[in-house]
């Protein structure tokens, strides 16, 4: 039996999902060769630090996008890169003192820190095993590449980011264009008429799915004038707004739909396991910018209107996704009704997104990168 550890961390909800996503296949598929677990690694060293900084990052998210920029910027080059990979020297100790008691064949990092740790305990001889790193967006930053030549394996989204690695010194023997992970269950062939049934919509009327909530929300005000615009002025469509963890806007969106007698077209949800089916009968995407949110529309092959991206790694996936023609942004100063009518109308431009979206998408991300390391160990 082989042992594999996927290592995460709580900084957003991309690095937990690929890590579950990876660690699911692996159980499905390979149970009888290996033993797998999962292990937040900021966690896993001091509880009181991950949830400092994870609190930290969730404000300055949500309450300060352009001081979270700074940091961002400033984490590759400047002041606070040095003092990132200064303290995850340190943290690594800890790490190590897992390491030597699991004794894992396969490090599997789906978080810049975790990579780093474990290739400083590879540098100084601690551990000889396989490091696979999974990057979670789509571009690079200069986190995910400290150290590199002790990690064996990278796993990207697209091959801009391969040729931007090599140009920074990493071997494209050690780069994969596979895809952000992505559950099997977006390729599952559904019934569309049991969905519609389901969440009480008609199978005759087109669908908008819309991430207006989630961990940081979209912003309040562009957000409530993104759900008015859609229940005033097309109402020959169906909305499922996804309110997320946010009360105050669950219950605002619902004062909305019920002013506007919109209850029979208009959906909101909290929270749902359901992504994949729903994403099967929409029409396209409204949503913040994401790793993992824009790999599933992606591979459900949507058009996609980006809204609010947080500075930083958002903003350089919005960029990727609009140069390659399957996303619009909607920026701070852009006239929402004129861009969403333009759209409405445009059925051309909706097909083409469409199609980019499908160019886009790697389908079989999960799969491929598992196939790759297991055939390794």
């Amino acid at each position: 039996m082989k042992k594999i550890l996927v290592f995460y961390g709580s900084y957003g909800g991309g690095h937990l999902s690929a890590a579950k996503t990876i660690s699911s296949y692996l159980e499905k598929n390979y149970k009888d060769k290996i033993e797998i677990q999962m292990v937040d690694c900021i966690e896993y060293i001091n509880k009181y630090i991950n949830k400092v900084s994870t609190e930290a990052y969730k404000e300055l998210a949500k309450k300060a996008p352009w001081a979270w920029k700074h940091v961002y910027k400033n984490s590759q080059t400047g002041a606070i890169s040095y003092i990132s990979n200064t303290t995850n020297k340190l943290m690594s100790h800890k790490l190590n003192s897992l390491l030597q008691e699991v004794k894992p064949d396969l490090i599997i990092s789906t978080h810049p820190f975790a990579s780093q740790m474990c290739a400083i305990l590879k540098q100084r001889d601690k551990i000889n095993c396989k490091i696979a790193t999974i990057l979670t967006d789509y571009h690079i930053h200069a986190q995910w590449l400290v150290l590199y030549k002790y990690i064996n394996y990278f796993f990207v989204a697209n091959e801009q980011m391969k040729m931007d690695m090599i140009s920074k010194g990493v071997s494209d023997q050690r780069i994969f264009v596979t895809g952000i992970p992505v559950s099997e269950r977006f390729l599952t062939d559904y019934n569309k008429n049991e969905i519609f049934e389901e969440f009480g919509l008609s199978p005759n009327k087109e669908t908008i799915l819309f991430f207006a909530g989630g961990e940081f929300g979209l912003g309040r005000n562009t957000t409530y004038s993104i759900l008015k615009v859609l229940v005033r002025l097309f109402r020959d469509l169906q909305i499922i707004a996804i309110s997320g963890k946010n009360k105050k806007m669950n219950k605002k969106f619902n004062e909305l739909v019920k002013s506007t007698n919109s209850e029979n077209r208009v959906k909101i949800i909290e929270y749902t396991n359901k992504i994949p089916e729903l994403m099967n009968i929409s029409l396209g995407v409204i949503t913040k910018a994401g790793g993992l949110t824009l790999t599933e529309s992606l591979v459900s092959n949507l058009p996609i209107a980006i809204i609010n991206p947080i500075p930083g790694q958002e903003e350089e996936n919005a960029e990727y996704l609009v140069n390659n023609g399957s996303a619009i942004w909607i920026k701070k100063d852009d006239s929402i009704v004129r861009i969403l009518k333009y759209l409405s109308r445009n059925r051309e431009k909706l097909k083409n997104m469409k199609e980019k979206s499908k160019s886009l998408a790697k389908p079989n991300s999960t799969a491929d990168i598992c196939k790759i390391l297991l055939d390794e160990i």
